[in-house]
C-alpha cells in the first residue's frame, strides 16, 4: 500500500476516478476508470464498458490499453504507468504484462478477484518475463465509496 503518494500518481488517479463516475453516471456501469501515462502524458483511457458493450472484457484497463495502442500504433508501452481505480483482475493483469506496462498504480483493493497480491499475485509474479512494479491505496477510499455506493444502489 502507498504510504504516501506523489503529486503526479494524485493527479493522474483524479483523472481515472472521473473516468469511473462517467462509468456509472452517464452508462450505468461499475465505477472503474484507467488511465496509461507514458512521458507525463496520457495515451489511453478508459472506463468499464462491459455492460453497455456486451463485453466480458471491456474492462477499463483493456479499453485504456486499446486506445493507447491505437494513438500510438503499437502494442507495447514500456516505460508507462497505468492508473486505475480498482486493483487489476487477472484478465487485465496479463493484458498489462503483454502490452510492457512498467507500473500500476492503483485505488481500491478487490477482495474478490484481485490480480495484484490480494486474491491472485498475478501482477507480482516472478515467473512472467516482464516485472511490473505494483503501488497500491492511492485515493482507495474515494474508489471504494464509488463501488459501495453503486452496489449499495443496485440491491
Amino acid at each position: 500500500m502507498s504510504e504516501s503518494p506523489t503529486g503526479t500518481d494524485l493527479h493522474f488517479m483524479h483523472q481515472a476516478l472521473a473516468l469511473a463516475r462517467l462509468a456509472e453516471e452517464q452508462h450505468g456501469e461499475v465505477p472503474v476508470g484507467a488511465v496509461l501515462v507514458l512521458d507525463g502524458e496520457i495515451v489511453g483511457e478508459g472506463f468499464n464498458r462491459n455492460i453497455g458493450l456486451n463485453d466480458p472484457s471491456a474492462h477499463a484497463e483493456i479499453l485504456a490499453l486499446r486506445a493507447a495502442g491505437q494513438r500510438l500504433g503499437n502494442y507495447r508501452f514500456p516505460g508507462s504507468t497505468l492508473y486505475v481505480t480498482l486493483e487489476p483482475c487477472a484478465m487485465c493483469s496479463m493484458a498489462l504484462i503483454h502490452a510492457r506496462v512498467a507500473r500500476v498504480v492503483y485505488a481500491a483493493t478487490d477482495p474478490k478477484t484481485g490480480a495484484a497480491g490480494s486474491v491472485f499475485d498475478t501482477l507480482i509474479s516472478e515467473r512472467h518475463n516482464h516485472r511490473i512494479a505494483v503501488e497500491g491505496g492511492v485515493a482507495a477510499a474515494e474508489a471504494a465509496g464509488l463501488l459501495r455506493a453503486f452496489f449499495r444502489k443496485r440491491r
